[in-house]
């Protein structure tokens, strides 16, 4: 039975993987408490130790707000985090899967970023995600990197916040000028399980068919969820924030068709999938 060591075990891709995973793995889970993936010789003691097959790097300082105040954390998790496990990777000869971010980009494209686009992040969280990539990319070694992007699964999310606001306003105000592509975590789970059995290394767009706004998102799920609440839809500008967010930061999942893998299904179909049997 193969090792997969997934660090981040606790947030919402981490459960999803597990899962996934349960079974037909041996699974190591390790969140921060239990790995701290900023110090080195944790990471290389760590491998050491459990000697996985293969490690999914979940993990990720994701407070896009915070991360404007607190740089040396995001930086530490984001970027040195996912260099440490690099060079243990590489030590060791184990496969990493990497999980980054469409806030790579500055969404000034006005069309869906592949592969091959340059990045150019705007905000810190993007910037250090970025540069987590990049030193993982000079380290060499075997490594997926994964960006993904508009998040949803076991855990906080857009989602479950939508409902709850559904449950205490009459009139939701949501931002109607960022466009990009919610993602079902149990459907990335299930492609990571295709990507890491094979040796097709490199950096992959996986997301759910087809793109919206926060807004026709917000209406979304109050349709299949059943809710009846006004929603508004406003301007970046009208939503001040201290991090400066993509406008158009919709993945182009160019590798997947390269590659012959199946597109993952629309993101209104894991939605309503999501709302209906996961959303608790």
């Amino acid at each position: 039975m193969p090792k997969v060591l997934i660090t981040g075990a606790n947030g919402q891709l981490g459960r999803a993987l597990q899962r996934q995973f349960s079974g037909k793995y041996a699974l190591v889970l390790c969140d921060l408490s239990e790995l701290n993936i900023t110090s080195f010789t944790a990471c290389r003691d760590a491998v050491r130790t459990y000697r996985p097959d293969i490690i999914i790097n979940a993990a990720a300082y994701t407070n896009v707000e915070r991360a404007e105040d607190e740089p040396d954390a995001a930086y530490a998790v984001n970027a040195i985090g996912a260099h440490n496990l690099a060079l243990a990777c590489r030590e060791s000869g184990t496969k990493l899967v990497h999980i980054s971010t469409d806030y790579i980009f500055d969404g000034e494209k006005g069309a869906a970023y592949g592969e091959y686009d340059s990045p150019n992040p705007l905000s810190v969280y993007g910037k250090s995600k970025h540069l987590g990539e990049q030193l993982i990319r000079d380290t060499g070694g075997r490594y997926f990197i994964v960006r993904t992007a508009w998040l949803y699964g076991d855990g906080h999310n857009f989602v479950r916040t939508m409902l709850r606001l559904a449950n205490e306003r009459t009139e939701i105000s949501v931002v109607a000028d960022q466009h990009g592509t919610p993602t079902y975590a149990a459907d990335l789970a299930k492609f990571i399980e295709q990507l890491m059995h094979t040796k097709y290394y490199g950096i992959y767009h996986v997301t759910n068919a087809g793109s919206c706004t926060w807004y026709e998102f917000a209406c979304k799920i109050f349709e299949y969820a059943g809710k009846k609440v006004s929603v508004r839809p406003i301007k970046t500008e009208d939503y001040p924030t201290k991090a400066r967010r993509p406008r158009y930061s919709v993945l182009d999942n160019y590798m997947l068709k390269l590659r012959g893998f199946d597109a993952l299904r629309p993101w209104e179909e894991a939605l309503k999938d999501y709302i209906a049997n996961d959303c608790q």
